[in-house]
């Protein structure tokens, strides 16, 4: 892959909303069905999500080719990460942690939560 096609592909992940790249977050740990992102992300906001809302931003996610949807049964999909959402996920981390860690202090705050994660 050349250097222009990762840069686009990058720019293209960076020009997500927010709530697009919590989805990919969700789907960072396994495969899910609809109701289930939907309830993951209810339980990080707080607050119902819409169906109006998660649907169309999972249709954008997949028209990007950073989530594969694929048919469980005649009405339930399941969605799944790509290779190409990991990698925006994985640049989103990498760009949030280069504006935080900016100290020793701050990296001691990240491996600690990292380690109390396991």
């Amino acid at each position: 892959m050349s250097e222009a096609q990762t840069l686009s592909e990058s720019s293209t992940a960076r020009d997500l909303t927010a709530f697009q790249r919590n989805i990919l977050m969700v789907l960072t740990e396994e495969s899910m069905y609809g109701l289930a992102i939907k309830r993951e992300l209810e339980d990080y906001y707080g607050e119902e999500v819409n169906h109006g809302r998660l649907y169309p931003n999972l249709d954008t996610l997949v028209e990007r080719d950073l989530v594969e949807k694929s048919e469980l049964d005649k009405r339930t999909n399941e969605y799944a990460l790509t290779e190409k959402g990991l990698e925006a996920v994985k640049d989103q981390i990498s760009w949030s942690l280069s504006k935080f860690v900016t100290s020793e202090e701050r990296a001691e705050k990240v491996r600690s939560l990292i380690e109390s994660r396991n």
